[in-house]
């Protein structure tokens, strides 16, 4: 694997199309293979700085079979304005399922077995493109992702609207070259071969069958110009990142060399490659056989009689639309003996393991469950393996959480000292534990599990499984030899099922559904301190008495407002101390029910106490500003009518934008000082005119109101939210206090609530605006 930078694009791009256009027809010497240059390109996408898994970007390609070279071309660009900083572009590349990638460094959950993802950087200083280019020889065919993501965030909340992010765009653009009519190595077949130049490599292919045990590839009769010994280099098997396990086989001189590939990919074909090592322009001829050992399946009466079951109950389908059993084919060449217990196997001695059939339960989007026919308890045998196969193919289960459970019955160990191994594998199963104990096949490293009488259970969690059959061996270990073993056996309780988020991201964590271009995948956001790939690393989570505290400070905060309340009342402004307490009301439930940990409280729906908040907030002020402009009685209810509706209308279009709360309040304030003007030169003299007004109550009013702003929009961040948005809530309650006037001269302080118990009153004309405000 290559990569490389390129200074300009253009050029680059150039560069790889001429590099990759190569004619779709023969040329040179007959036996050369036809190449054909393929490109695959997606939408550029924004990137995010990273917080979790949703930041990140997922771009998912398919790689076509007998592909020889793959070459992505990594394209990044940022704004032009100064907010746009030098920063890195981190890209991560994995086959077969989206990368598993842990920016932040934190803690996975226990049992899960994680592979760190292959990834590369990009900086974008000076320049405002960036290019790169990554070059992968004989690639696995199939899906491959790449994920690309900023630095961390920073924190800081940002208001929408008030700022403008700088836009950081990621497009990868994918070339592939493949061959097509590979030549096909037959099993036992002798293919007779010839490398013409040393800059152009051989590639054969030969398909594995099922059930293969051992595949012996051969290499003899390697001559160059058809007189001296020659020196070849054969690489078996594809690229799969972030691990790779091709095998290398080096021959030199004329003698046969040859590879055993334990476990190889079943049904699947494998790429084979060899180039001439030695000087150039020389011929090289050879000759390459490969030959399998099968290892036989063993029948087992578990399936038939579920199959039995089924034929005579027909009224009442077993098997629905969501479910599919998986069995290694016990129905095909294998003699069916009669139904009758489930257990009962075959004569040990002509098979090496003994399949159990599983159903596939679709449950959700990457949620299924996988059940063993009359389990979930299976026997586990000392002399041959026990093998479940598990269906994950179906190209939309690598977006999920696979999670494997074991559990031993230990009044079923007959051998006290005995252990149960198993491993979890893809492509293929690992059918050497009795042996080497080693879960690892031919070009996959398997994931081992053990059970034993002191340590009854054992759980494995894979995240983002790849995509292909997975396999579970599991056989009956003795310590001092399988002899001591004496067929002996146990049980053991199987739990496997795939799951979008492990535990659903347990109780400070939200599991998220994503998805990029109708592929589905999941993620775990986390709350209140906590990390994690599902939550679980508690490392700066916040304590319970913090949580409470967070909450206490964001609701009882609110409680500022009854002294603007009261103020109003005193005033007889009813309609703004209507307005005021609706605020406080649902501002306090909003934050008893956005809290992230425990201390949460929610009298309805999320959403609805989102709004209203926000409805109560913007409103609060735009009533607050009409009610100092005092203008007559009648426009001021028309404004505070057509301006909530207003408010309620832009809120509903966009929450969060920070013109919902800018524009009532700059509409609110060309008002006022319109009315204020007016009241100036129509009584020649500064309005409001007492300097009390101005000193004891304007100025500290906007003062307050301002350096709530501030609060607001410059400081708060994720970490200081509960007590900077706390202040902010004292701030502007405080404030409004400040800046409500005060009543008409001729209306005594309480008066309406005279008028709720009085019969009789006198109507009198009142003149507005004749009195002087102080």
């Amino acid at each position: 694997m290559v990569r490389a930078a390129a200074p300009a694009l253009g050029l680059l791009l150039l560069r790889l199309l001429q590099l990759l256009s190569l004619p779709a027809a023969r040329s040179g010497p007959p036996g050369d293979l036809l190449y054909i240059s393929e490109y695959f390109s997606q939408s550029a996408q924004k990137l995010s700085f990273y917080g979790w898994y949703g930041n990140a970007k997922l771009f998912r390609f398919q790689v076509p079979e007998d592909t020889i070279l793959l070459r992505w071309l990594l394209q990044a660009s940022k704004g032009k304005g100064p907010e746009c900083t030098t920063t890195e572009i981190t890209i991560h590349f994995s086959y077969g399922a989206p990368p598993v990638i842990n920016p932040l460094g934190t803690q996975f959950p226990s049992n899960a077995t994680v592979r760190p993802s292959y990834n590369l950087t990009m900086t974008l200083s000076v320049t405002l493109q960036n290019s790169t280019f990554v070059n992968i020889t004989t690639p696995a065919a199939g899906d491959w992702f790449i994920a690309a993501h900023l630095p961390q965030a920073a924190g800081k909340i940002e208001v929408k609207g008030f700022s403008t992010p700088c836009a950081y765009i990621f497009q990868p653009d994918m070339f592939v070259l493949r061959f097509v009519d590979v030549p096909v190595l037959q099993p036992d077949t002798p293919l007779q071969q010839t490398i013409a130049s040393p800059a152009r490599p051989l590639h054969v292919k030969i398909f594995i069958p099922e059930y293969t045990a051992t595949m012996q590839f051969t290499l003899r009769s390697c001559v160059v110009n058809s007189t001296k010994a020659c020196a070849i280099r054969v690489v078996l098997g594809s690229i799969m990142l972030p691990q790779s396990f091709q095998k290398t086989l080096s021959c030199k001189g004329t003698a046969d060399c040859s590879l055993v590939l334990h476990s190889p990919p079943w049904e699947k074909w494998l790429q084979i490659m060899a180039e001439n090592l030695g000087t150039p322009n020389a011929s090289v001829s050879f000759e390459m056989i490969a030959s399998f050992t099968a290892c036989k399946p063993g029948s087992t009466n578990s399936f038939l009689n579920f199959y039995s079951s089924l034929n005579q109950n027909q009224s009442t389908p077993a098997l629905g639309g969501g479910r599919n059993a998986s069995t290694l084919g016990m129905l095909g060449n294998t003699t069916l003996p009669a139904v009758g217990a489930a257990n009962n196997v075959s004569n040990p001695g002509t098979f090496c393991l003994q399949s159990q059939p599983v159903i596939r339960e679709d449950l959700d989007i990457a949620s299924v469950r996988f059940r063993v026919i009359n389990g979930p308890s299976i026997p586990v045998h000392s002399e041959f393996l026990t093998l479940l196969l598990l269906n994950l193919n179906t190209g939309m289960d690598s977006g999920g959480t696979l999670v494997v459970n074991l559990l031993l019955n230990e009044t079923s160990l007959s051998i006290g000292n005995a252990s149960v191994f198993a491993c979890m594998s893809a492509a293929s199963p690992v059918l050497t534990l009795n042996t080497t104990r080693n879960c690892s096949t031919a070009f996959f490293q398997g994931y081992p599990l053990k059970v034993n009488a002191s340590s009854t259970e054992a759980t494995l969690i894979i995240p983002y499984p790849e995509t292909d059959n997975w396999f579970l061996s599991l056989q009956l270990i003795c310590p001092w030899g399988q002899g001591e073993c004496n067929k002996a056996k146990a049980k053991v309780t199987i739990s496997i099922y795939l799951t979008p988020c492990f535990d659903d991201c347990g109780t400070y964590g939200q599991c998220g559904l994503l998805r990029r271009h109708g592929y589905l995948y999941a993620g775990c956001s986390c709350k209140a301190g906590w990390g994690g790939w599902s939550c679980t690393d508690n490392t700066k989570a916040q304590s319970v008495g913090s949580q409470n505290l967070a909450t206490l400070l964001l609701t009882l905060s609110n409680l500022m407002f009854l002294p603007a309340i009261a103020i109003a009342l005193y005033h007889c402004y009813l309609v703004e101390a209507s307005v005021y307490t609706y605020t406080m009301f649902f501002s306090t439930f909003y934050h008893a029910c956005d809290q992230p940990g425990v201390a949460v409280m929610c009298i309805m729906d999320y959403d609805t106490l989102q709004y209203c908040d926000f409805l109560g907030s913007v409103v609060a002020i735009w009533v607050t500003i009409l009610c100092m402009a005092r203008v007559k009685k009648i426009l001021k209810y028309v404004l505070f009518v057509l301006g909530t509706l207003l408010i309620a209308m832009s809120l509903q279009l966009d929450r969060r934008g920070i013109w919902n709360m800018m524009g009532p309040c700059l509409f609110a304030l060309i008002i006022m000082i319109m009315a204020w003007v007016y009241h100036g030169v129509k009584r020649r003299h500064c309005y409001p005119t007492s300097w009390k007004r101005w000193v004891f109550y304007l100025i500290p009013g906007i003062t307050l109101a301002f350096v709530a702003i501030s609060v607001y929009a410059f400081m708060e961040t994720n970490d200081n939210y509960y007590y900077t948005h706390s202040i902010w809530h004292i701030l502007v309650a405080s404030s409004v206090a400040f800046l409500l006037p005060p009543h008409d001269k001729h209306k005594k302080p309480w008066a309406w609530s005279q008028k709720l118990i009085c019969r009789y009153q006198i109507c009198k004309n009142d003149r507005e605006e004749l009195y002087v405000v102080t």
